[in-house]
């Protein structure tokens, strides 16, 4: 509530009334900002808050560690990439003179961006696993270190992507990097929501097993888990939907390593009560990041993974000193 109340224009009463005459007419500008602007953004940063939360509890649950977070292993920067790579070169070839005379027209059929992400991602993950098992086998750690150095490959190649870019496609690239909710939209909403609500029909299946891969792989498998396919199915989550998040916000960093922490210390490593609770905690951050990252500068607005990163940072090593002590 604090991100719909909260803002350089006051609202009333009148302006939650969306079935009256005015609202459909030119109506009031107060009501306008409310169901047109503040409404749709502040349910897109507590949807993309939990789709952090649920990823991040994922990665920590697949890899036994509770460092690990899409970003980390390389999810989010895999994703960013495949954006970068959107950005600088596929849209400008898209809107050349060659497909526009042609009659050629993919981008208001295709999103661009969310699909390159998506892609990135799963690219991403699927190179972790083959190379994590080429390398190290069955090593947890290994992944670990794999992801790290896709990390480094990754931000080369984004690196090279703003060297080569114009100025408008600096300023898309460096909202990529920063973050940002402000695209947040009703339609935008529908399908995260659609997302969001698919994927947790599969907690309960997923989250027993994962207790199960938490005490090793070896003790899984003589349990009936079959280690490889939950890793597979719960990669390919993490990959669409922090691919769609990161399509539409940017890279925004600290929600996915902090909401399962923050949610372990209220209701213990049980992964069927430590993922919803993460989903709770991550769309709570970040409404609130997106709040003060929207208001503080008022009228202008700052990037809300400076935020995130700025609330993360003193609260996880809260948590660690708790850890400590």
């Amino acid at each position: 509530m604090t991100a719909i109340f909260w803002g350089p224009v006051s609202l009333q009463v009148d302006d939650w009334k969306f079935w009256d005459d005015e609202f459909l007419g030119p109506g009031r500008l107060s009501q306008h900002i409310l169901w047109q602007l503040r409404m749709p953004r502040a349910l897109f940063a507590v949807l993309a808050g939990m789709i952090l939360g649920y990823c991040g509890a994922l990665t920590q649950g697949i890899f036994r560690n509770p460092l690990a977070d899409p970003g980390l292993i390389g999810v989010s920067a895999g994703a960013a990439a495949a954006t970068a790579l959107a950005i600088v070169f596929i849209q400008p070839l898209l809107e050349s003179d060659y497909f526009l005379n042609g009659g050629l027209s993919i981008s208001p059929v295709l999103p661009i961006l969310p699909v390159s992400a998506f892609i990135g991602a799963l690219m991403t993950c699927y190179l972790l696993v083959r190379l994590s098992s080429w390398l190290m086998s069955g090593s947890v750690s290994g992944l670990l270190l794999i992801g790290i150095a896709l990390n480094a490959i990754l931000a080369s190649w984004i690196g090279l992507c703003t060297y080569l870019a114009n100025d408008d496609q600096l300023r898309s690239l460096t909202f990529w990097t920063l973050g940002s909710v402000a695209s947040g939209s009703w339609n935008l909403i529908l399908v995260a929501t659609a997302l969001l609500c698919f994927a947790i029909t599969r907690l309960r299946r997923i989250a027993k097993y994962l207790n199960a891969i938490s005490l090793g792989a070896e003790v899984a498998q003589h349990l009936g888990v079959d280690v490889f396919r939950v890793r597979k199915e719960a990669i390919i989550w993490i990959a669409l939907l922090n691919g769609l998040v990161v399509s539409w916000c940017g890279v925004i960093s600290f929600i996915g390593l902090l909401a399962p922490n923050m949610a372990r210390l209220f209701v213990g490593a049980d992964q069927r009560q430590n993922i919803p609770i993460s989903m709770i905690f991550g769309g709570c951050l970040l409404s609130f990041a997106d709040s003060l990252a929207k208001n503080l500068a008022s009228p202008a607005e700052i990037p809300v993974g400076i935020f995130t990163a700025l609330l993360g940072g003193p609260i996880f090593l809260i948590i660690l000193m708790r850890h400590r002590s």
